[in-house]
């Protein structure tokens, strides 16, 4: 057996639990105040984090506010799919401060989807325009780059991979 003395277990941990999580809703707050007037909807789908619905004509306006504020880093861009039966589909805007994640969620239709750049505001944004452009068929009014990012440059128009509606057994068949 060692000389050397084991660690003790500590009662550290929670402590350190309650000030994450005290720092991270005090992080949403703010962050609900910044944004709470082009707030439609809200949720708390875990302690840490904040889902916030906005509409399209005020995406970019809640963004600069964040920005402004210093609130945080646009970590990702993703898009979701609710299906051909919801009619819709859903951009989300993820920022990461500490501890809390804000997700500003933009609902849109099917059919002629469409936000605008933040490109203007956060430039790294156009990486993930172009994937919810190529993936989603989402527009995105004011991109500077609308190139293929993953896709194929012959990749046909209207097929997109992460809807779920893609079906790429007839897509096969199209290029047969």
């Amino acid at each position: 057996m060692s000389d050397q003395a084991q660690p003790q277990p500590t009662d550290e941990a929670p402590q350190q639990a309650d000030a994450l999580q005290q720092q991270a809703d005090a992080l949403l707050t703010k962050a609900e105040t910044l944004l709470q007037m082009w707030v439609t909807d809200s949720a708390r789908p875990e302690s840490h984090r904040l889902d916030v619905w906005i509409a399209a004509t005020n995406l970019t306006l809640a963004v600069q506010a964040l920005l402004d504020a210093d609130w945080g880093y646009l970590s990702a861009l993703t898009g979701l799919d609710l299906g051909p039966e919801a009619g819709r589909l859903e951009a989300l805007y993820h920022f990461c401060e500490g501890p809390a994640v804000l997700t500003l969620r933009v609902k849109l239709g099917r059919e002629t989807p469409t936000v605008p750049t933040v490109c203007a505001i956060i430039p790294s944004a156009s990486f993930f325009e172009r994937e919810l452009m190529e993936m989603f068929g989402v527009i995105v009014e004011g991109t500077p780059n609308t190139e293929h990012l993953f896709l194929p440059d012959d990749w046909p128009d209207g097929a997109y991979p992460l809807r779920k509606d893609f079906d790429m057994a007839r897509l096969n068949k199209a290029a047969d």
